[in-house]
């Protein structure tokens, strides 16, 4: 694969056309795409969230063993959030509410600074 194939291509669309579809037309447009089907019963409860924790880590940029150590958090209790093998009880919900809302102050106040 060289650069070009990997850059973006600008393409004319007639939005008219699709402006003129009713919103039967849409779902039977949107039916027909083998990759865009809607999930069953069945495939949501095999389904499983992603926990807040990881989304929230992934967000700062840090590993586990970096959010654990900044956060001051056990990474094995980290881990466990994550992996879907415990859930944060009450209190660690709360502290990583704040840790969403204002990481910098966090971290700050626990003395482990994040780069900036």
């Amino acid at each position: 694969m060289n650069e070009e194939d990997t850059t973006t291509k600008t393409a004319s669309h007639d939005w008219s056309r699709a402006d003129a579809m009713t919103e039967s037309d849409v779902h039977a447009a949107a039916l027909s795409d083998p990759d865009a089907q809607p999930l069953t019963e069945e495939s949501l409860a095999r389904m499983r969230p992603v926990p807040r924790t990881k989304t929230m880590r992934q967000a700062l940029g840090l590993t586990q063993e970096a959010f654990a150590t900044r956060f001051r958090i056990p990474l094995g209790t980290l881990r466990d959030w994550e992996q879907g093998r415990a859930e944060p009880d009450q209190t660690a919900r709360a502290y990583l509410t704040v840790i969403a809302r204002e990481p910098e102050t966090v971290s700050r106040a626990l003395g482990s600074g994040l780069p900036g």
